[in-house]
């Protein structure tokens, strides 16, 4: 599995059925870079079709209460639809932020920064990145 957990909304963890990456060393070692690149590029497949998917449906919500005169505040369905369109553009903003987080992790990867905590510039824990892909940081500066 990789990217979020579409029932869930959250990326999958460790021994959640995520692919394992090779060289992982039991969790604790360095991950192969190939498979971590692998890994990546699924991540950003699958928040490319996230956020062409939360694009439709925003532009979908967009359209409908285009065609009807919708008076937010008087109309009874109008709260709804405003909750509706606000929760569809935070998951694609969501979405957006995510994506950036992968590039920014396969930058890091190209030039060898990958699974260097950003803060302290020790190794983050591989089995840290195979539940998290895109962290800069490690635990400890997490905290």
């Amino acid at each position: 599995m990789s990217g979020f957990d579409r029932g869930s909304g959250r990326a999958p963890r460790a021994g959640d059925g995520a692919a394992p990456v090779p060289g992982d060393g039991g969790g604790s070692g360095r991950l192969d870079d190939a498979a971590v690149r692998a890994r990546l590029g699924a991540e950003r497949e699958d928040a490319a079709a996230r956020i062409a998917a939360l694009g439709r449906d925003f532009d979908a919500i967009v359209a409908a209460n285009a065609l009807v005169a919708v008076d937010d505040e008087h109309d009874p369905e109008g709260s709804s639809t405003a909750f509706e369109r606000a929760h569809v553009a935070a998951m694609l903003r969501q979405a957006r932020e995510y994506a950036d987080e992968i590039d920014a992790a396969l930058d890091r990867l190209d030039r060898g920064a990958y699974g260097r905590c950003a803060d302290c510039g020790r190794d983050i824990p591989a089995a840290r990145l195979l539940a998290r892909p895109a962290s800069r940081t490690c635990v400890s500066c997490v905290s």
